[in-house]
C-alpha cells in the first residue's frame, strides 16, 4: 500500500501491516512457527516476533550497499525518502486504543508481543549443531581475573547491587564490574539446588548451557506466557531435559504479555533474586545494554519463624509474595513455601510489579504506575522546586499514546512520576519536563550489531505516524560513561533527576515500556486500573540507602571506586541527554535505510 505524509512516500506490504501495526513487537510469528513445522531451518527455531525475523534474515543475507542498484529485494526505496525527514515515533502496537484494536483483531494474535517482543524475540535461533552467528553471541570467555571481579562484586564492591550485562566488543574495562548470566549461574554464586526462570522470549537449548554442568540437571520451572502454537513450541524445546517444567502465566485480558525477567535460584547456601531485563536468549546477552538487579544472599530462617520474619524495611518479601501469588499457579506455590523460609532482610530496594486485571479501590495502588505512585508518596522526601526537576524515561518498545499528551502520558502517568512526599500538586499538561530516550536511527546503524539491533526495537511506521506528536520529546542513546553508546539498549529505566542532572530522587530499572499494557490505563472515570502484562523492576529510593537529603549523586564514572558508596548512584547512560537534531528519526524497523551502510556495510531491507 502506497503511503504518503510528514516522511514522504513509501510502500508498505499488507503482510507487514496485518502482523505488526497491532503488536507491541512481542507476540510470536505464527508464519515462523509454521515454517519450523515444515522443517525450515533457516528461520530461529523458538518463537520470533517480525522485527526480530526481519533483522535474522539480514544477517544471514546481508544486502551490501553495493549492491542497492542492482538489489530487486529493495521494494519501496525509490519511493520512500530514507532520509525521513521528521519522521515520528514507531511505537508499539500492543497499546494501541480499543478501537483499533478491534479493527485487527483477527491480525493481533501477534500483536502485543511484537513490539515489546520483536525487539524481545531472537535474531537468530540455532540448534546445539548449527549455531553459526548465535555461535558468536554464545561465546563466553571466563579469566581468572573476571571470576576474582565477580567474587569482589559479590562481597559489596556494589552497594546498590545494580549491574549491566557484559558488552562484547567494548574496551574491556567496562566490563569491569558487569554480569554475564553464567557468572550469574556460577557455583561463585551458590550451590545450585532447584531455580525458576521468568521471561518472556526462552530458548531452552540456550539456556541450559548457561549453567554450570554440574547444574544442568537440577530442577528448572520455567514461567512464561504462551499459548497455542508458541507453547507447543517451547514445550518442544525442552523434551530433552526431564528436570524442566513448566507454568503458563495466565493472560485473560486481549494483547497482554508475561513480560516479566526474573530468576528464583535457591542454594544449599539460602535464596537469591534476581531482577533483569534480558529475554533468555543468545543475543540478549551479547551486545546489548541490558540492566540487572542481584539480591544479597538470602539465609534460612531458623525453623519455627513467624510468618512476619525475614521482612525487610522495603517489605520486599511480602511484595514478592503477593506477586507471586498473583499467578494463582501451584507450581509456584512451592516458590511462595521457599521464600517464606528465607530472611530477605537486608533488601533496600522496592518491588514494583504489573500482573494482569482490572483493580479498584486500594487493590489499584497494587501494581502498576499507581503503585510506583503510592512509594513516591510515602518514601520519597519533597525537595524544593520539585517541580523544575524533570522525569527521564528510557526504554525499547512504546505503545499507542493515544491523539495527544493529554490522553495518558502527561495527565495519569506523569502525574505518578512526579509524586513526592504525601503532598502533590498535580502537574498536567507536560509541565515537567519529560525526556525519553529511544535509539535514533544512527543509534542503530552505528551500533555494534549493525541495522539487526533493530530487530529488538519493533517500531512500525503504521504506529509512529499516529503520534507524531511525541518526536519533541525525544532524546538520543548515548552511554559513553558506560562505554555502551553503540550496544543498543534493550534495558528500561525511570528516573527524576535535579534541573543540572547531578542528582537523581530516585531511579527504577524494569521490564516495563512505555505503554498502557505495562503500566496500567486508568477506566471508569479514574475509579478502575487496567493492566494487560506482568512486568517486574525495583525502585532504588534514597532513604533505603540511608540517605536524608532525598537525592543520591549521580556518579561521574560507572567505573568509580566504591568509596563513593551509596552516595552516588551509577546512572549508565549519559547526562543530560541530547535531544533529537533536525535530521534524526527514530528508528523504525519496517521501512528500508539504504542510504548508508552500518557498521558491517550493510542496509536495512527488512521485507
Amino acid at each position: 500500500m502506497l503511503q504518503e505524509g510528514a516522511h514522504g512516500k513509501w510502500t508498505v506490504s499488507s503482510s507487514d501491516e496485518s502482523t505488526e501495526e497491532n503488536s507491541d513487537g512481542e507476540k510470536p510469528s505464527t508464519s515462523l512457527l509454521s515454517d519450523a513445522a515444515r522443517g525450515r531451518t533457516s528461520e530461529p527455531q523458538y518463537p520470533c516476533s517480525e522485527a526480530r525475523k526481519a533483522a535474522h534474515k539480514r544477517k544471514a543475507s546481508p544486502l551490501k550497499l553495493s549492491d542497492k542498484k542492482t538489489s530487486t529485494e529493495i521494494p519501496p526505496a525509490e519511493k520512500q525518502r530514507t532520509s525521513q525527514e521528521g519522521l515520528g515515533w514507531c511505537l508499539s502496537s500492543s497499546d494501541e486504543e480499543p478501537e483499533d484494536q478491534e479493527k485487527r483483531a483477527h491480525k493481533e494474535t501477534l500483536k502485543e508481543e511484537k513490539c515489546d517482543a520483536s525487539k524481545e524475540h531472537p535474531l537468530n535461533l540455532c540448534k546445539d549443531d548449527e549455531l553459526s552467528e548465535n555461535q558468536k553471541a554464545e561465546e563466553y570467555d571466563e579469566t581468572l581475573s573476571e571470576t576474582q571481579d565477580t567474587w569482589d562484586l559479590l562481597n559489596g564492591g556494589n552497594p546498590f547491587r545494580f549491574f549491566l550485562t557484559k558488552v562484547r566488543g567494548i574496551e574491556q574495562s567496562y566490563n569491569s564490574g558487569a554480569l554475564h548470566i553464567k557468572d550469574i549461574l556460577s557455583p561463585l554464586f551458590g550451590t545450585l539446588i532447584s531455580s525458576a526462570q521468568f521471561n518472556y522470549c526462552i530458548d531452552v537449548g540456550w539456556l541450559v548451557r548457561q549453567y554450570p554442568q554440574e547444574f544442568r540437571k537440577k530442577p528448572l520451572l520455567i514461567v512464561h506466557g504462551e499459548k497455542r502454537e508458541s507453547k507447543a513450541e517451547l514445550l518442544a524445546q525442552a523434551r530433552p531435559y526431564e528436570n524442566i517444567s513448566f507454568c503458563q502465566a495466565k493472560l485473560d485480558i486481549a494483547f497482554g504479555t508475561h513480560h516479566t525477567k526474573m530468576m528464583l535460584l535457591l542454594y544449599e547456601e539460602g535464596l537469591r533474586v534476581v531482577i533483569h531485563t534480558s529475554n533468555l536468549i543468545a543475543e540478549d546477552w551479547h551486545q546489548k545494554t541490558q540492566g540487572i538487579w542481584l539480591s544479597p544472599l538470602y539465609p534460612r530462617l531458623p525453623q519455627g519463624s513467624s510468618e512476619s520474619a525475614g521482612e525487610s524495611e522495603t517489605n520486599f518479601k511480602s511484595d514478592l509474595i503477593s506477586y507471586l501469588m498473583a499467578y494463582n499457579s501451584p507450581a509456584l506455590k512451592e516458590w511462595i513455601d521457599v521464600i517464606q523460609e528465607h530472611d530477605l532482610s537486608e533488601t533496600r530496594v522496592y518491588l514494583l510489579g504489573s500482573t494482569p486485571g482490572r483493580y479498584q479501590g486500594s487493590d489499584k495502588e497494587k501494581w502498576g504506575h499507581l503503585r510506583l505512585r503510592k512509594l513516591l508518596k510515602e518514601h520519597a522526601s519533597s525537595i524544593p522546586a520539585w517541580e523544575s526537576w524533570p522525569v527521564v524515561g528510557q526504554f525499547s518498545s512504546i505503545g499507542s499514546m493515544g491523539a495527544d499528551g493529554s490522553k495518558w502520558l502527561c495527565s495519569e502517568f506523569q502525574e505518578s512520576l512526579v509524586a513526592a512526599g504525601s503532598s502533590v500538586t498535580t502537574l498536567l499538561k507536560c509541565d515537567v519536563p519529560i525526556h525519553l530516550v529511544y535509539p535514533t536511527v544512527n543509534n542503530v546503524r552505528q551500533s555494534l550489531e549493525g541495522y539487526p539491533a533493530g530487530g529488538s526495537l519493533p517500531y512500525s511506521i503504521q504506529t509512529a505516524q499516529k503520534q507524531l506528536w511525541l518526536h519533541s520529546y525525544f532524546h538520543k542513546w548515548s552511554a559513553e560513561i558506560s562505554g555502551r553508546s553503540h550496544a543498543i539498549p534493550h534495558i528500561k529505566t525511570y528516573m527524576r533527576p535535579s534541573p543540572d542532572f547531578q542528582k537523581i530522587a530516585w531511579f527504577l530499572v524494569t521490564s516495563a515500556n512505555l505503554s498502557k499494557a505495562a503500566w496500567g490505563a486508568l477506566e471508569k472515570n479514574g475509579t478502575q486500573l487496567m493492566i494487560r502484562s506482568y512486568e517486574l523492576g525495583v525502585l532504588f529510593l534514597p532513604s533505603a540507602f540511608g540517605l536524608d537529603k532525598g537525592y543520591f549523586h549521580v556518579r561521574g564514572k560507572m567505573l568509580s571506586e566504591s568509596n563513593d558508596s551509596t552516595t552516588y548512584f551509577p546512572v549508565p547512560y549519559d547526562l543530560p541527554p541530547e535531544q533529537y537534531g533536525s535530521k534524526d528519526q527514530p528508528w523504525i524497523w519496517n521501512i528500508p535505510y539504504t542510504n548508508a551502510p552500518d557498521t558491517h556495510g550493510n542496509m536495512w531491507v527488512p521485507s
